[in-house]
């Protein structure tokens, strides 16, 4: 582990029970849901990252508990550190509390999320899709999201594709 988090990792453990894991030199910090904000605070205010430079989240489908993880990358400019701060989520009812009163970029990171995953942000000031329709059912990046297809023409097959075609009407 980088010498500059080993301190930052300490008190994320002592104060909020933290799991940690290091995969190809990166720092893993599992969070509780309920103390999320709390915890990506103490990252601000007390150990300098004041950067959310990537929010996302990650399907575990099919399997359950936990479902999704949900991925705040942080960073420190003055240290020149980076650290990632997860937190597991079930499958039946996604959420979790808004971080947007933490970092303000996390208003529209949580939108991506949500539009694309369908998990829910509790508190969240606009929760509105962002990327999709609002009329689009689903959310696209779910495992469980079913895959459109459109079979490719080649020389063989070209009446089949040219009669399934829509074509405009004359």
């Amino acid at each position: 582990m980088d010498h500059k988090l080993e301190l930052i990792v300490q008190s994320m453990q002592a104060e909020f029970g933290a799991r940690v894991e290091e995969f190809r030199g990166e720092t893993h910090i599992f969070v509780e849901a309920p103390r999320i904000v709390e915890a990506l605070t103490a990252l601000r205010d007390t150990h300098d990252f004041k950067l959310l430079s990537a929010m996302t989240a990650v399907d575990y489908w099919p399997q359950e508990s936990p479902r999704f993880h949900v991925v705040y990358q942080l960073t420190s400019v003055t240290k020149n550190a980076s650290i990632q701060a997860r937190v597991a989520v079930g499958g039946e009812q996604p959420e979790l509390p808004t971080a947007s009163g933490v970092f303000a970029s996390a208003n529209w990171r949580e939108r991506e999320v949500f539009d694309m995953f369908g998990i829910r942000f509790a508190g969240h000031p606009d929760p509105r899709r962002i990327l999709m329709p609002t009329d689009y059912e689903g959310h696209p990046l779910r495992k469980d999201h079913p895959l459109g297809y459109e079979e490719p023409q080649f020389t063989f097959n070209f009446d089949e594709i040219r009669l399934a075609k829509p074509s405009p009407k004359e």
